[in-house]
């Protein structure tokens, strides 16, 4: 589908009605349409508080801006006017990396990981990579295990990659060839 289409897609599937009710009454975004795309600037301050609640060590507000200033290519999943799940991509050189994916809380386990990492990964090969990187906490299982199902390998590990509670957490190195 060409990007013209894509976009007037996705406007069209936009219903004001609801994206009312399920600000006012958000017991309804549960039946609302889940529906993903591009990641905007006025979506930061919403993924900065999805990212808040879901890690002990998120990011800062600055690196999601900083992300925008050098170009890289993010998606967000909404449902009901609520964030569900977001993802971050660097490309270059014939590489990409998936520098982060996250589901909101109340979402998670139920399938939205995985439709935003088949975007990602669409995405990169549509940005015709040849191959996409990641690094995941040691002791992410669940992630570490949605990763694997989507053909990524272990391929390293990063000591002491991640700032933990208790010191440092070693990052597993992964990778998928596209």
């Amino acid at each position: 589908m060409s990007e013209f289409l894509e976009h007037m897609t996705r406007w069209m599937r936009y219903d004001a009605e609801t994206d009312f009710y399920c600000r006012h009454f958000p017991s309804l975004a549960e039946h609302a349409e889940f529906s993903l795309r591009p990641l905007r600037k006025a979506d930061i301050t919403r993924v900065v508080a999805v990212e808040q609640t879901a890690y002990q060590h998120p990011w800062e507000i600055g690196t999601f801006r900083d992300c925008f200033k050098i170009g890289y290519h993010g998606w967000i999943g909404e449902k009901g006017g609520q964030v569900v799940t977001y993802g971050i991509l660097s490309v270059g050189a014939g590489e990409c990396h998936l520098l982060n994916l996250c589901v909101a809380t109340p979402y998670q386990g139920r399938g939205f990981g995985r439709y935003m990492l088949d975007r990602l990964i669409a995405e990169a090969r549509k940005l015709r990579a040849e191959t996409v990187f990641l690094e995941v906490r040691d002791s992410n299982r669940r992630a570490i295990r949605l990763y694997q199902q989507a053909g990524f390998n272990e391929i390293g590990l990063r000591k002491g990659y991640y700032p933990a509670t208790q010191g440092r957490e070693d990052a597993i190195v992964m990778a998928l060839i596209l």
